[in-house]
């Protein structure tokens, strides 16, 4: 496969894959049982650290395909 192929490939699967996390981050829960009062949610949502994370494993994963050589 053509690099650019492959780094534009690559790219597609981190960023839904990175889509699909945001959106499960902000999203209701499945269940809510009438009745029951949620509290606070137990830890805020960090952002930039879900990002950061997602960058270092995109770009370990583009090592071990060779992409940098």
């Amino acid at each position: 496969m053509d690099r650019k192929k492959m780094a534009a490939a690559t790219a597609a699967v981190v960023t839904y894959i990175k889509t699909q996390e945001e959106a499960a981050a902000f999203a209701p829960p499945l269940e809510e049982t009438p009745g029951v009062v949620l509290g606070p949610p137990a830890a805020a949502v960090n952002t930039w650290g879900m990002a950061g994370r997602s960058d270092q494993m995109q770009g370990r994963s583009l090592m071990q395909m060779g992409v940098f050589r």
